[in-house]
């Protein structure tokens, strides 16, 4: 008996608001505990809470760029349950009437494209953080983050697989960072995922029981926990046994899941309608004009590099990764406008030197202008690609032009034929048994003589035209 797994994701994506959403309370992350905080987030009584336009500016930003309706009227709603980490005793969600529905994601694995389709996108406030002392049994509550701004991005259940899985998390999260409304930052917990799966025989159509995997903060935790689901699953049904709908937490230590709670339904919460709320009422013009800010998109952006530039999909999928990244591709190109050439040493050097580094793009040591410098410096045979590696190298460190370094190490290429003629006539004088093997057939030899000569001019010599100098000689 073979089975396929069945896979829906709930994406919380916190908002780049400067404040809460219900109360003016900074969200700044990392400050000491319970410092960011107010009666509102704290929901002491006769508060009131005062809705953040840009939380409905940002989200509905990011529910049009993922092709969703946006619902004329929607309602806040109280999700009812009891949790330290909940100061109030409920959260403030939105249940019957969301912000927006009926959206759909691209997403692209092993060469197809598949369309996720996407059944919501809503507001919600964040709960606090607890964190647990094994050793003092006793566990700590941090208010800071309890109403900081959260959209929930929830998936119809069209993912096939843990790969497809993370495929659809990495375009959602590109998209949120392209419109600058989400840092995703798993680590802090700005981008969030819980899983929904389940399995079934393949060719049916009736959904298994699910279960939810939380605690899954990386995108190689989310297709793990996946698919170590998916076994346990396979192996209890084919075992005889049955699948409790529960919540399971992955332990990525162990490489397992275990059990967490109970799965709660929709009617556990007992939702109603949040009463110091007023519903949200959104006009066409206000929604033509939030459609019209958006920026050009991965998947656009991504096409444009292809067909504007002539770069193979590999390359553009790279540089179209984040927009920090495309926009140093392009101001780069606008400099210096060989784009295969940019692209080479961006994907090559420089995201060697930014991983070895562990710094982003926005922090790069070599900014776009010294990178153009510097391809200029060889398109014009002033130093050598050889030369142009070192030059690299120092400018990341020193910070210093490609140009002041060239001149202040005497780096400057030399193409003066009579001098590499002369370079070239002093080497093969020096090995004439590796010139006699050369002309009887031993052609790897004419490297060899290549790496003699750079050595004789300090790796100065233009490669080009030692190359037909050097040939002139041994066929002559």
């Amino acid at each position: 008996m073979t089975f396929e797994p069945v896979i829906g994701l709930e994406v919380h994506a916190q908002l780049k608001t400067t404040t809460k959403i219900f109360c003016g309370c900074s969200t700044v992350f990392g400050n000491p505990p319970n410092t960011h905080i107010c009666p509102v987030c704290l929901g002491m009584p006769g508060v009131l809470p005062v809705l953040n336009k840009m939380v409905v500016t940002y989200a509905a930003k990011m529910a049009l760029a993922i092709h969703c309706t946006l619902s004329r009227v929607s309602r806040f709603a109280r999700k009812n349950y009891f949790y330290p980490d909940l100061p109030k005793g409920y959260q403030i969600s939105q249940y019957e009437e969301p912000l927006a529905q009926k959206g759909f994601i691209e997403i692209e694995t092993d060469g197809q494209s598949k369309r996720i389709g996407v059944t919501r996108v809503h507001m919600e406030e964040d709960a606090g953080k607890l964190t647990h002392d094994p050793h003092r049994g006793f566990s700590r509550v941090d208010f800071n983050r309890t109403g900081v701004p959260l959209i929930e991005i929830v998936s119809e259940p069209d993912i096939s697989s843990p790969r497809e899985a993370a495929a659809y998390l990495k375009q959602l999260r590109s998209i949120l960072r392209y419109l600058d409304v989400c840092d995703g930052n798993m680590e802090e917990g700005s981008f969030r995922c819980d899983a929904n799966i389940s399995i079934r025989k393949k060719g049916t159509t009736t959904l298994g029981t699910r279960t939810e995997l939380k605690n899954l903060n990386s995108f190689k935790h989310v297709e793990r926990a996946l698919q170590i689901e998916i076994e346990r699953q396979t192996e209890i049904i084919q075992d005889g046994g049955h699948i409790l709908q529960e919540t399971r937490l992955y332990d990525p230590d162990k490489d397992r899941t275990r059990s967490m709670r109970g799965k709660e339904e929709a009617h556990d919460y007992r939702y109603f309608p949040d009463p110091d709320l007023l519903p949200i009422e959104l006009d066409e013009d206000w929604i033509e004009a939030i459609r019209k800010s958006l920026l050009e998109l991965p998947d656009e952006k991504r096409a444009r590099f292809i067909e504007a530039y002539g770069l193979p999909a590999y390359d553009a999928d790279i540089l179209t990764s984040s927009r920090e990244l495309a926009d140093y591709f392009e101001n780069c190109v606008r400099s210096f406008p060989q784009p295969k050439s940019v692209s080479n040493w961006i994907m090559g050097p420089l995201l060697g030197l930014l991983g070895t580094r562990g710094v982003s793009i926005e922090n790069s040591p070599i900014s776009y202008d010294h990178l153009a410098e510097l391809l200029g410096l060889i398109d014009q045979g002033v130093i050598s690609q050889k030369i142009a590696k070192n030059v690299f190298d120092e400018m990341a460190e020193t910070g210093e032009t490609p140009k002041a370094i060239v001149e202040k190490r005497g780096l400057v290429q030399v193409s003066d034929t009579d001098i590499l003629e002369a370079a070239v006539r002093h080497v093969l004088d020096r090995s004439p048994d590796e010139v006699s093997a050369y002309r009887d057939g031993k052609v790897k030899l004419f490297g060899y003589f290549i790496g003699q000569i750079m050595k004789e001019t300090r790796g100065k010599a233009n490669p080009k035209l030692v190359n037909e100098i050097l040939e002139k000689w041994l066929s002559g």
